[in-house]
């Protein structure tokens, strides 16, 4: 008998950014490693986990903690910084949470990793699959369906070890020299 697929999907937002190249210098990424880690774990011991899910998947909250941890660039790469020093710092075996994907061919690994973290945090096989399939149904929803001319490019899913999940993806349009961060 095959699983029943849950679907239960809503955009929470999406913010247009200035699509810029280059890369975050080493110490300032070390610095938001540093401060991301603590203000992570303070929201977890004050709020819990659907709080700083909640948070992360509001596309103003997001760019204003990219502000507060350094990267105060009105630009794409508020999003690709920000998750990628999320993914650094959180171990999901301490925090109970898994950052899957990225950017580039990091995002094409997104369905390995939450197997290996859903396997790490003991989650049943199903609600794997129903990750998987979030993540997949999602980008081809803002990559394929939507049509808005944003090539997706970097795609985080973000679950914890109490099946709550948030999806933070980008598309860039390069002939406007924009991208586009969806919330899900």
């Amino acid at each position: 008998m095959e699983e029943m697929v849950k679907t239960n999907f809503s955009r929470k937002g999406l913010a247009d950014l200035p699509l810029h190249s280059g890369k975050a210098p080493d110490w300032l990424l070390k610095r938001m490693e540093r401060l991301a880690k603590s203000i992570i774990k303070i929201i977890l011991e004050e709020y819990g986990y659907k709080v700083l899910l909640n948070r992360l998947s509001d596309p103003y909250w997001f760019q204003a903690f990219g502000c507060v941890l350094g990267y105060d660039w009105h630009s794409s790469g508020v999003t690709t910084v920000v998750t990628g020093v999320l993914k650094t710092v959180i171990n999901p075996e301490n925090f109970g949470i898994a950052v899957c994907g990225g950017k580039g061919r990091r995002a094409k690994n997104t369905l390995n990793d939450i197997e290996y973290y859903g396997n790490l945090l003991n989650l049943s096989s199903t609600y794997i699959n129903e990750l998987k399939y979030a993540s997949r149904i999602i980008a081809k929803i803002d990559n394929t369906a939507l049509q808005d001319g944003f090539n997706l490019y970097h795609h985080v899913l973000i679950f914890t070890e109490k099946e709550d999940w948030i999806i933070i993806q980008q598309g860039m349009d390069i002939s406007s020299k924009m991208a586009r961060r969806y919330h899900w």
